[in-house]
């Protein structure tokens, strides 16, 4: 028997039974919460202002998107506001956070917290202390942010122009040498052009475990050698020949879908299948990852330490972990994003993930192989650093 959405909800807010939980509701009703999300893709601007209607029913709680280019926006707004003694009141109430970001407001004490384990709807995640819901680019989350997106890195390619795609970094370069100017890669400034570089070094580094240690100069030299080398490689077979990049990965599926390169990057393995929906790629799209297997992270958000609006930004995170909520943002009609929560804990909510519509461009976990662990934050600060020097001057 398929449950509705409302029977799902009541299972998600009836268990477990938190003493504090009523006072929580009681405080956030009549609250906006300013949520500070990267507004660079249109259905995930659609899913939160979903939230914001959902929440605002059943809660009195409305969602106002603060649409950032970079996370680094609302974390400099909160450092600003703790330079100047406001310890209550603050502007950013939620932040979808990741990786430096997240190092960087952890260690500066800027966080609100703990606070995921006193949500109804942590109930359905796996909380264990390595589980990808604890860990952020090797950080523990020591609930300090709870998560609510899958993510984990793809190449999307038309399969009608290239039936057999380069499944290694190695095979890449090959390729783009025997079909130059087909590929390229978003900006490497843009956190899509970062994961490839990303990617790219765990696969040629000679001792990839030495990625999730914190950064420093002689492993820095002897990880990255061989991925400059490579790139030196590649660089003058992509698209423009490497003198133009685009600005995210939105821009570089434009450039699929035109015919312009025959791959492109994504970090949502649903995100092929929306755009065919969407009529933003053609029908004989199709996902791959590298054979060693990819990058995958969870997205989170997080609550600052003096955020004017926290009860409300409380109730906004767990109505993200309700499983009829994951299961509407997993639709590839909706979001496409998989869901963070643990399969073994769903019980009878299993069954809205069970509705969801299938599509031939919608991998299976089996087809989506190896998540290989996001190198330790401080990585991707110095890498694009490197590279920004390197190529850019």
């Amino acid at each position: 028997m398929r449950l509705s959405l409302l029977a799902i909800l009541a299972i998600g807010l009836a268990s477990p039974a938190l003493a504090n939980w009523n006072a929580t509701l009681t405080a956030a009703r009549g609250q906006t919460v300013y949520w500070n999300a990267w507004g660079g893709d249109q259905a995930t601007n659609d899913f939160i202002t979903w939230v914001s209607q959902q929440t605002e029913a059943l809660y009195g709680v409305q969602v106002q998107q603060v649409k950032l280019t970079d996370t680094a926006e609302a974390v400099t707004r909160v450092i600003a506001e703790k330079a100047a003694g406001q310890t209550e009141g603050g502007a950013v109430d939620l932040i979808w956070i990741n990786g430096p970001n997240f190092l960087s407001m952890k260690s500066q004490g800027l966080l609100h917290g703990p606070f995921v384990a006193g949500l109804p709807n942590a109930q359905y995640l796996d909380l264990s202390p390595n589980s990808p819901a604890s860990v952020d680019f090797t950080v523990p989350v020591d609930g300090m942010e709870s998560p609510w997106r899958l993510a984990k890195f793809v190449f999307i390619y038309d399969s009608a122009r290239l039936p057999d795609p380069p499944r290694s970094m190695l095979a890449l370069a090959d390729w783009a040498a025997a079909h130059p100017g087909r590929f390229t890669h978003p900006a490497v400034s843009n956190f899509m052009g970062a994961t490839f570089l990303k990617q790219a070094l765990i696969e040629l580094a000679p001792d990839p475990t030495a990625l999730q240690a914190p950064v420093s100069d002689a492993t820095f030299a002897g990880a990255t050698a061989p991925l400059w080398a490579w790139y030196d490689g590649l660089r003058p077979n992509l698209w423009q020949g490497g003198a133009n990049y685009p600005e995210n990965q939105s821009v570089q599926q434009q450039l699929l879908n035109d015919g312009a390169v025959d791959i492109s990057l994504s970090f949502d393995p649903a995100s092929a299948a929306a755009a065919i929906r969407q009529g933003l790629l053609p029908e004989t799209a199709r996902v791959f990852t590298p054979e060693i297997g990819s990058i995958g992270n969870v997205s989170f958000v997080a609550i600052p330490f003096n955020a004017g609006n926290r009860e409300g930004a409380m109730v906004v995170a767990n109505f993200l972990l309700n499983p009829a909520t994951q299961a509407h943002q997993q639709d590839i009609a909706v979001l496409g994003a998989y869901s963070v929560l643990d399969p073994a804990k769903l019980g009878e909510a299993a069954a809205a993930f069970a509705a969801l519509p299938a599509s031939p461009a919608l991998p299976t976990l089996a087809e989506l192989g190896p998540t290989l662990l996001e190198p330790h934050a401080s990585w991707m600060t110095r890498l694009t650093q490197a590279w920004a020097e390197r190529y850019t001057k």
